[in-house]
């Protein structure tokens, strides 16, 4: 009988490659966790807990030619599309070589022409009806990429969910929306959120497949995922997904989540951890050892070591640049 990952055509190798992608996330997280604990540098958002939805769904898209809309949790979806962790760090410590917006903007807001990540906004779900935006154009050009954009459970109750899904499911756009359901939306938790079972009931409003799946499974993640891709791809629409998973931190750096959860709910979720998990799946299948889990957990470690020095050390943005890109510049700019 084959296993999980060969029955939906993954390799040995692209395994490997997810489980990496996964770590680094983790790692560039816990990172920033010290830094602003530390006073270093002033928010951090995290993705701990989510890795697995992430890069389970980054890896069934073609980071070469299609567009993502990210929110601000997606470390996994934007390492796989071509960020850095020297990226990510410039960010978090808001210098000027910071690619998102030249340390204008908090970290997790996230935009990269050259890898096609759309740019982000703080008000949520603002993303949504950018990404139908960007497959209206790529439909009525009769180019070939699909977009994906991502969002919490609380962003599904925003109206620019609404309307970018019905907007979406009238023309038939090539465009995956993924909810990321880690349960909570800042403090307030899903049944206080959402009428319905899950937020994948709401698809067939808007006249597209709705599915709601194991986040913690980055196998499950990537099957689905593609499937809405190659649907999508073959002209046939939209598709909602929705991964259920855990926030296995505060809401964010400015948040106290004991405040209301309890220490039992807490000490569950690491059993669901999916570092932990994904891990034992590669052992159990013989395609990671002790010894290769810790060479690339070392080599990890060496990238977010030398992306922190390199970002804490470089240059902060130039007082006068704080109008650049905001107003008109004469010359050639």
């Amino acid at each position: 009988m084959a296993a999980k990952h060969e029955e939906v055509g993954l390799s040995n190798d692209d395994l490997l490659k997810m489980y990496e992608t996964m770590l680094t996330a983790r790692r560039v997280d816990e990172r920033m966790w010290l830094l602003n604990r530390s006073g270093k540098i002033p928010f951090v958002i995290s993705c701990q807990g989510q890795e697995a939805a992430q890069v389970g769904a980054a890896f069934a898209l073609d980071n070469t030619k299609d567009y993502i809309a990210p929110y601000y949790r997606d470390l996994g979806v934007v390492l796989h599309f071509g960020m850095t962790p020297k990226d990510l760090m410039l960010s978090a410590f808001a210098k000027a070589e910071d690619p998102n917006s030249g340390g204008r903007q908090m970290p997790g807001h996230f935009g990269q022409k050259k890898n096609r990540i759309l740019t982000g906004s703080s008000p949520v779900t603002t993303q949504l009806p950018h990404a139908v935006g960007v497959a209206l154009a790529g439909k009525m050009k009769k180019q070939d990429f699909i977009t994906f954009n991502t969002l919490g459970e609380g962003s599904s109750n925003q109206g620019d969910f609404h309307e970018g899904l019905n907007f979406a499911g009238v023309h038939k756009l090539p465009v995956i929306t993924m909810v990321e359901n880690n349960k909570y939306a800042i403090s307030v938790p899903f049944e206080r959120q959402v009428a319905s079972k899950n937020v994948s009931d709401r698809a067939a409003s808007y006249g597209m497949p709705g599915v709601t799946i194991d986040g913690n499974d980055p196998i499950e993640v990537y099957k689905h995922v593609k499937e809405a891709a190659d649907r999508a791809r073959r002209g046939e629409g939209p598709s909602l997904i929705e991964t259920v998973s855990e926030r296995m931190t505060a809401h964010s750096s400015d948040d106290d989540h004991r405040q209301y959860r309890s220490a039992d709910e807490l000490a569950a979720q690491k059993e669901k951890d999916p570092i932990l998990t994904f891990g034992a799946y590669l052992k159990e299948h013989n395609i990671m050892d002790d010894q290769l889990e810790k060479e690339i957990n070392d080599r990890i470690m060496a990238i977010v070591n030398e992306a922190t020095d390199y970002a804490e050390n470089a240059a902060y943005a130039e007082p006068e640049h704080a109008l650049k890109y905001v107003y008109a510049e004469g010359g050639n700019e």
